[in-house]
């Protein structure tokens, strides 16, 4: 949890809180207080070998202890992903670990069991974090294999249990299951075949691992190194392993008896209705992710920018045009620090409207035909719109950001120590991960030009580049005429092939979804700011928040004056607004360092010398 500073008052301290950790009570922000010591005082272990199991459970066990106990573990959205959150500050690969086993692992065992008594002993040692949990969904074989599953589930009606089977290289599955000598668990996505019929896709509970290895039938590959975000990936295949009848999370989908020896076929009937809307419905636990990941790449993201402004601050330089003057004079690291100080803080208030949409505070789609996305490239668009946006959005987001402020600290940013590389490669990762971004963004461009989105109501007054709502007004300008120019490219027309039709236009149709997904973070930038009440923190923030639209806006700028939105005059203007939204912020920097760093906290440049004696001659 943040230290604020005393002289804050009592409802900037509040409004503050709230801003950073949503709306944890202050049980949570204690116990987030608590991770933090525990993440900075544990050992982390080895990144591989003989101890790294051990010493990821406990890592494990202490995100378990900041989370209700028991089966209330994920009962608590905004806790969940403050812990999530400040597991990434710490440690990105941990934070990897506890994501996958909290959101999809238990994750999947509490939203699709019908019987949960079944699942025990494992779920209790999951929840305590006496196990790991992985997620076993990507195969090898093929793009997009969650799309088209080879892993088999067949069901075996003498018993009610199912025989779960890898039928060729190709369908191996990917995935952190590597960590030898700790229990495992997995969420194994299978295709279900009852009778000889595919049933669609469910997730199965398979133990993989106890303290001796690989449990029967279960092949684990050799390590798979992944030096950028070091965990145990390996490739998993099954041969013929037994899954009890309880293991199936079936999600309300029954078998009645039947089969072999009663004269009659089993009966299957699952209530989604179809495979397609099946596999929508177990991979629907991805929503926890999403709405998670965007309080991570706030969180990482605004140490990367303290980081990066102390250092500026401080880090003086030795040019012949001004010698001694520090970095952050020149309005050319300004630019990159302030305006990641600024992304930071639109990081931040995506965080906030992606945990109202996980937890129906706010509307998840409007009214109309978002209600019903059809599968198109990928799944995920179609299981949340709003939250797959905001995944791909953030992680993108935060990926760039990092990379910028890394450069500019030069010597400083490559050190461990200070962790850049490490929240680097952890968004530039999730970039695949958890759903591939850039499909996201093809998928909802699709779908919104298919709805034939109409012209956006033109503003009673105009705006500058200096307010904090010109941006969001400008970007929605933007959506309108991007779907414009797809429809009139024939991206509507029904009567020619999909794929003849959307093939030269899917990078347009990306720069559509990417545009609304960022439609989504610019209104949440203007609605936290509008909900704020202290003066001061609204005075310091106005600024921030408008920085962030005029950079934007920057680097939209290509598709932005193609098209129309934004004129040639008016973008020729956004220089000097941006000189002057960075004079404002530097006015409030010493707030805001406060409101989003940690106290003392500055780029590790030290190193301890030992003193060795040389021969002389």
């Amino acid at each position: 949890m943040t230290t604020l500073a005393p002289s804050l008052s009592e409802s900037a301290r509040a409004e503050i809180l709230r801003l950073l950790h949503g709306p944890c009570d202050p049980a949570a922000l204690s116990s987030l207080t608590a991770l933090r010591k525990a993440l900075a005082d544990g050992d982390p272990g080895p990144v591989h070998g003989p101890g790294r199991g051990a010493a990821l459970l406990r890592r494990l066990r202490s995100l378990a202890d900041a989370l209700p106990p028991g089966a209330g573990i994920l009962d608590d959205p905004a806790r969940l992903t403050a812990v999530h959150a400040c597991a990434a500050v710490a440690d990105p690969s941990l934070c990897l670990a506890g994501l996958v086993h909290h959101l999809l692992c238990l994750g999947s065992l509490t939203e699709l069991s019908d019987d949960q008594a079944g699942l025990e002993p494992r779920l209790s040692a999951l929840r305590e974090g006496r196990a790991k949990g992985v997620y076993l969904i990507t195969e090898v074989g093929q793009a997009n294999s969650h799309l088209d599953t080879g892993t088999r589930a067949d069901f075996d009606p003498a018993d009610g249990s199912f025989v779960l089977q890898t039928p060729g290289p190709g369908a191996a599955k990917f995935g952190s299951a590597g960590t030898r000598g700790v229990e495992q668990t997995g969420v194994v996505l299978a295709r279900l075949f009852v009778d000889g019929t595919d049933r669609g896709v469910f997730a199965f509970m398979v133990g993989l691992t106890d303290a001796q290895g690989p449990l029967p039938g279960v092949e684990l590959s050799a390590p798979i190194a992944l030096d950028a975000l070091p965990l145990d990936y390996v490739q998993v295949r099954f041969d013929r392993v037994r899954v009890a009848a309880a293991h199936w999370l079936s999600d309300g989908a029954r078998i009645a008896p039947g089969g072999e020896g009663s004269g009659t076929a089993a009966m299957f009937h699952d209530p989604a209705g179809s495979p397609e809307q099946r596999l929508q419905r177990t991979l629907r636990v991805g929503q926890g992710l999403w709405a998670a990941m965007p309080a991570v790449a706030a969180a990482t993201s605004r140490r990367t920018a303290v980081q990066a402004v102390r250092y500026a601050r401080t880090r003086r330089t030795q040019s012949r045009i001004a010698p001694g003057v520090p970095l952050l004079a020149y309005r050319s690291q300004q630019t990159v620090v302030l305006g990641a100080l600024a992304d930071a803080f639109a990081l931040t208030c995506a965080a906030d409207g992606a945990l109202a949409v996980r937890t129906g505070a706010r509307a998840a789609v409007p009214p109309g035909p978002e209600r019903e996305d059809a599968m198109g490239f990928t799944p995920w668009a179609a299981v949340s719109r709003p939250l797959a946006a905001y995944k791909a959005v953030t992680v993108r987001t935060a990926a760039r950001l990092t990379a910028e402020c890394q450069h500019r600290c030069g010597f400083s940013g490559q050190l461990t120590a200070n962790r850049l590389a490490g929240y680097r490669d952890f968004h530039h990762a999730f970039e695949t991960a958890g759903g591939d971004s850039q499909l996201i963004f093809y998928d909802i461009g699709r779908s919104l030009v298919e709805e034939g989105r109409g012209r956006e109501p033109e503003l009673r007054e105009p705006l500058e580049p200096t307010s904090p709502y010109w941006w969001p007004a400008l970007l929605r300008r933007h959506r309108s005429a991007l779907v414009r120019e797809l429809l009139w490219l024939g991206a509507a027309d029904a009567s020619r092939d999909p794929f003849e039709r959307w093939n030269p236009l899917l990078e347009r149709a990306g720069v559509l979804g990417e545009a609304h997904a960022t439609l989504l973070m610019a209104d949440d930038v203007v609605r936290v700011l509008d909900g704020l009440r202290d003066p001061g923190l609204v005075r310091a923030l106005t600024p921030l928040a408008a920085l962030h639209g005029a950079l934007s806006a920057r680097r939209w700028a290509g598709s932005l004056l193609a098209l129309g939105p934004l004129e040639a005059m008016e973008f020729a203007a956004l220089s000097a607004a941006v000189d002057r939204l960075c004079d404002a912020v530097m006015e409030q920097l010493p707030l805001l360092l406060e409101v989003f760093g940690e106290p003392g906290e500055s780029p590790v440049l030290g190193a301890t010398f030992d003193r060795v004696r040389g021969a002389t001659s």
